[in-house]
């Protein structure tokens, strides 16, 4: 198989099964560029997740553009972003009107419901390999420190999300590069 071919599987299947856009399809994409093909590993696919996450945009195409770029140049990232917006684009253009005519149907909002706890577990994992490998790389003070100021930050002070990714991109920046 093809390095195109699997950049462009690696992003268009959790195009498809992202239920719910960036968050959902975040685990889906570990998965592939991490478990499967073996691309990056988990702190290297955690940073990225970093980065992308202190961009604006969505994050999936963020993160498909990156990682296309960095396992396959230029191609691989146009391919790996139109393997990720290929499966929205298409359900907009097919489905937008039958969506619409059923979306306050009980069984379409019953679907939904069951869906949440699947994607609430799929965070949950990925969110404990990430603390698995921030503990086995920095050790637990560090971890702990950076977790509790970024608690405290965006709940006691209310400091948006982003510049809390960017002060924490700064101080790994200045004390580990």
């Amino acid at each position: 198989m093809t390095l195109l071919w699997q950049l462009f599987l690696a992003f268009f299947i959790p195009g498809i099964l992202g239920y719910g856009g960036g968050p959902a399809s975040i685990p889906l994409i570990e998965n592939e560029v991490v478990s499967r093909y073996h691309w990056m590993s988990v702190s290297e696919f955690s940073n990225v997740l970093a980065l992308g996450n202190s961009l604006p945009g969505p994050i999936a195409t963020k993160m498909a553009g990156y990682i296309g770029y960095e396992v396959g140049g230029i191609p691989g990232s146009i391919v790996a972003l139109l393997a990720t917006v290929g499966p929205s684009l298409i359900l907009l253009i097919v489905l937008l009107r039958l969506l619409y005519r059923f979306k306050d149907s009980p069984k379409v909002k019953w679907l939904t419901l069951l869906i949440r706890p699947i994607i609430v577990v799929m965070l949950g994992m990925m969110a404990w390999d990430f603390f698995s490998t921030s503990q086995a790389e920095s050790g637990w003070l560090p971890m702990i420190l950076i977790g509790a100021a970024s608690f405290v930050l965006m709940q006691r002070f209310r400091l948006h999300p982003a510049f809390v990714i960017a002060g924490a991109l700064l101080i790994g920046g200045l004390f580990m590069g």
